[in-house]
């Protein structure tokens, strides 16, 4: 009998060789008729999927024995691709241009390999099939010529414009934004063509930039009737004392620490002092409970994948009635959880735990400003007076997290110190201050709290080996370190390929704190790193210096969390099945690959629209003088960074009164005949010359 794992099993084989439809059918013993119909369509289905590969004489095997890989290949707006191998042992591969064969950024394709790569370098390769197709629809300029019309996507790394016709139903005029439906894609002798389905406005109208952010992205926003329907019949209390078996922590003492516009409160904390050291307990909201498996909620929430959290707005992953509600842990309310309670010592070391189903009551809605004036000692007496219940516990928890912060340092975990930034805006989502965010003593202890009961989580479900869904981030390979290493040797530090450890890169860190170069090195220092993803092996977290590490701390707003309650209560209920296990095997790989792309979808969309908006706050001061100090030397110029975090680029073409060069060993830029010299750290004064809104791009000039 046959099937696709047993047809993939056969080629796995080593004696097996490339064998033609006929010899196949032979092998599996394929009847004339409807097994010939059925057989037929199973080898389709797995050619298409890129699984099996058809030679041009007719014969099928595996691509990775035909000099093949699969995976999805992103592009870079000089024209080249990289293609990130479905396979995570196998390297990246670098394809030329004129290779891509017309890919277009994110598609899912097969490379052959031309040049396997040494001393670190990447292997070449070329595009020999596209086997699925990101992008049906692109957001774009349209851009009227003489005799052709086309629309210029915004995303610059979608190198190939979109050939469209004149539209009789739509008005669109030269410069406007437009979405794009893709009806014929790129080949190798052939231009991409399109149709015009929206037009979203004038390139300067208000609101135009948050409609070309969701649609370049595919952000969701607005929720279908019937998910909405279902999450109102189900945001209802439960009677707890007939509900499953769940430990009552109602009378326990606990608050949430957020942020004061944060209306989805997934996580509590609670605190008190023992023998050895401290009760740590971490109560997460069980949104398992309401949000069952394959439900159209559950559906929706997937295809979301997470929250996405904008400047002025929130897209979220469940619908308010969930998120705001019955899942937010308010206060004076009970509620149903998950807990994670530690018993941890004065090292920062768990000695026991206890993962249990409970039900809590909240106190305190606490908010990381309140706490950190009481912890900094700050807090006037009015505070002092209506907290004061708390008090004590709040300093528990700084020394707590003090001492489980230093245990995380001394194993090597790294902590960049990026400058982040607060964008306040009107009512009319229009920015009015950006100011440099405050990262107190309760926005860490928080941070400490989840990640330490994350890694207690993942540690047990893995050495009980139930199938999770685990946060991993891979050490950087051989290429990064190389590219890094130049740049390190230039501040005399360098990285030994065959040592690469969590606490090298903090050595760094600490060398370079309070130094001109720290931003730089910090950022590429991460820049060197892998993208943390989801996947079913405890990889470890190279980041977190972690061996075990999940994500299980915020149910609301991401999915990859959602799983693993789910599986966490399934196995703390003794439902876990092996049947069940073995379906949820099978689906972890999905889940993984569909988490990630989604939260890289919404981390790159927030980035893109907080640049957005801090163009828009600065384009009122064009033609102002600034101070600032260069963060970052290039061969085109330098880039400087305003005390409010604003960046922007001073041209090197904008500076008239010398020939300047570029110093690669010392990241400077030199004056040929004056000898002058810019270099990272350097306070400069610099006037705003240009600010593009929608490309978020900012230029200075020297004063």
């Amino acid at each position: 009998m046959f099937n696709r794992d047993s047809i993939l099993e056969c080629m796995r084989q080593e004696s097996y060789r490339p064998l033609s439809y006929n010899e196949l059918k032979d092998v599996f013993a394929v009847l004339e008729g409807d097994d010939d119909l059925k057989f037929s369509k199973v080898l389709g289905r797995l050619e298409k999927e890129g699984e099996i590969i058809k030679t041009r004489k007719n014969k099928y095997g595996l691509p990775e024995m035909m000099n093949l890989v699969k995976g999805v290949i992103r592009l870079n707006s000089r024209g080249y691709g990289i293609l990130k191998p479905e396979e995570a042992e196998r390297s990246e591969v670098f394809v030329y241009g004129k290779k891509l064969n017309g890919a277009m950024d994110n598609d899912r394709v097969m490379v052959r390999f031309n040049d396997r790569g040494n001393d670190g370098q990447r292997p070449e390769g070329v595009v020999i099939r596209i086997l699925s197709r990101a992008n049906r629809e692109l957001v774009g300029t349209f851009k009227k010529g003489k005799s052709l019309l086309q629309v210029i996507p915004d995303d610059s790394r979608q190198i190939y414009p979109i050939y469209v016709k004149s539209s009789r139903k739509l008005k669109v005029n030269n410069g406007d934004k437009v979405l794009v439906s893709i009806s014929s894609w790129p080949e190798k002798d052939k231009v991409a063509e399109g149709k015009i389905i929206e037009v979203l406005g004038a390139r300067n109208e208000s609101g135009v930039d948050f409609k070309v952010l969701v649609k370049k992205h595919a952000l969701r926003t607005d929720f279908p009737d019937a998910v909405v329907e279902e999450a109102k019949r189900i945001a209802k209390p439960v009677d707890y004392e007939a509900s499953d078996k769940r430990r009552d922590l109602r009378e326990w003492r606990m608050v949430t620490i957020d942020g004061e516009d944060a209306k989805d409160l997934d996580d509590a904390v609670s605190i008190r002092k023992t023998e050895q050291g401290y009760q740590l307990g971490v109560h997460i909201a069980d949104v398992s409970h309401y949000v069952k498996e394959d439900s159209k909620l559950d559906r929706e929430a997937y295809e979301r994948g997470t929250s996405v959290y904008l400047v002025d707005k929130v897209l979220p992953m469940l619908p308010v009635e969930l998120s705001n509600d019955i899942c937010s842990l308010n206060p004076h309310i009970d509620r149903l959880t998950l807990s994670c309670i530690m018993d941890i010592d004065q090292q920062g070391k768990v000695m026991d735990y206890e993962l249990c189903k409970s039900v809590i009551k909240i106190d305190q809605r606490m908010t990381y400003a309140v706490v950190n004036q009481i912890l900094r000692d700050q807090a006037g007496s009015d505070l002092m007076e209506k907290y004061k219940d708390l008090i004590d516990d709040f300093r528990l928890m700084h020394e707590l997290a003090g001492i489980i912060r230093k245990a995380r340092m001394d194993r090597g975990v790294l902590d960049f110190d990026f400058p982040e930034s607060k964008i306040i805006t009107d009512e009319d989502g229009i920015p009015v201050e950006i100011k440099k965010a405050d990262r107190g003593p309760a926005d860490m202890l928080i941070e400490d709290f989840m990640i330490k009961a994350n890694e207690v989580v993942a540690e047990h479900l893995c050495k009980k080996e139930i199938p999770l869904l685990y946060r991993v981030h891979e050490k950087p390979d051989d290429e990064a370190i190389g590219k890094l290493n130049k740049v390190l040797a230039v501040f005399g530090h360098k990285i030994q390929d065959k040592k690469v450890s969590p606490r090298l890169f903090q050595n760094i860190l600490a060398d370079i704190k309070g130094k001109p170069e720290e931003q730089m090195i910090s950022l590429m220092l991460l820049r060197s790193m892998k993208h943390a993803c989801y996947m079913p092996q405890p990889l470890g977290h190279f980041g977190l210096a972690s061996p075990y590490y999940c994500h299980f701390t915020s149910p609301i707003r991401r999915y990859p969390d959602l799983i693993v309650h789910r599986v966490l209560s399934s196995f703390l209920e003794g439902s876990m099945s092996a049947k069940k296990k073995a379906s949820l095997e099978k689906k972890m790989v999905l889940f993984g690959e569909h988490a990630t792309m989604q939260e890289m979808k919404a981390e790159e969309a927030e980035r893109e629209y907080r640049d957005i908006k801090k163009a828009q706050y600065m384009h009122q001061f064009v033609g102002e003088e600034f101070t600032a100090r260069i963060s970052s030397v290039q061969p085109f110029g330098f880039f400087v960074e305003l005390e409010n975090t604003v960046e922007g680029l001073v041209h090197i073409s904008s500076i008239a009164d010398d020939y300047y060069e570029f110093n690669d060993r010392s990241y400077t830029l030199l004056g040929r005949h004056t000898g002058r010299k810019f270099a990272i750290g350097d306070e400069v004064r610099v006037l705003l010359v240009k600010v593009n809104v929608i490309e978020a791009m900012i230029d200075f000039e020297l004063t």
